[in-house]
């Protein structure tokens, strides 16, 4: 399918790379138009110069800093006159240690990074589009948020969240705009490195599947739930974790 075909258009956040990037060619794959942000200006460029700069744009900054959630919004309105669909991708951990020992202002950074951020651009796609034309919005989660997690507790209470935040907004936002989560598990990114770096098969042999996953794993998972085939679906969480969680016990 062709741009021309498809019509529709994708705001995707934390998209220079990773995940995000993987999302970003699913949706491109099938028509879909994309607008990709990040913090970083070069890796967003050399995204976009890799995506195709014909269908793509990127808006840079901080995906907590609520002028630069309004002017991606406003900047992919310029460019393509809507946008259907919203995935919040965007995200950190950085810290990794026992909750007992965690500093509170990492907490707070992590929660206005992880869930505040996609609540605020959740507000700007409705206002700007949604809430008159349709669409769907995808909260990337995580295996993190639906069990505990030693070690990154943080980041699990923020993903646990953004699982709650898709239940409100798919109440809300219902019927116009449909919402859900998909919870990964470990993923082959940048981000999740110290997760199996140097110890991939250890990591892999927990996976009934055999094998960690890839940005495409998550990417034909987002293009699932924006496209028609899911229409009678919201409010959920789905969980891609390569059969993790058949195994008791196995954080």
């Amino acid at each position: 399918m062709t741009a021309e075909l498809s019509g529709k258009v994708a705001l995707i956040t934390g998209a220079s790379r990773g995940i995000g990037y993987g999302i970003a060619e699913a949706l491109l794959a099938r028509g879909d138009r994309v607008c990709i942000t990040g913090r970083g200006e070069d890796a967003l460029k050399e995204a976009v110069e890799t995506l195709g700069s014909d269908r793509v744009i990127y808006v840079a900054g901080k995906a907590h800093d609520e002028a630069h959630q309004a002017t991606a919004v406003e900047r992919t309105m310029e460019a393509f006159g809507r946008v259907d669909f919203l995935i919040n991708n965007a995200g950190t951990n950085p810290v990794f240690g026992p909750m007992a020992e965690l500093d509170l202002n990492v907490a707070r950074k992590v929660f206005e990074t992880n869930v505040v951020s996609a609540l605020g651009f959740a507000q700007q796609t409705w206002k700007a589009w949604q809430k008159d034309n349709g669409g769907a919005i995808v909260n990337i989660a995580s295996v993190a948020g639906v069990s505990a997690s030693p070690f990154i507790g943080a980041y699990g209470m923020s993903k646990a969240a953004m699982v709650n935040l898709t239940f409100q907004l798919a109440h809300e936002f219902a019927p116009t705009v449909r919402v859900n989560s998909i919870a990964p598990a470990v993923v082959k990114t940048k981000f999740a490195q110290a997760l199996y770096e140097g110890r991939e098969a250890e990591a892999a042999a927990a996976y009934p599947m055999g094998r960690l996953g890839v940005p495409e794993d998550i990417g034909g998972a987002a293009a699932f739930l924006t496209s028609e085939q899911s229409d009678w679906i919201t409010g959920q969480t789905l969980v891609v974790d390569g059969g993790m969680s058949l195994n008791a016990g196995v954080a």
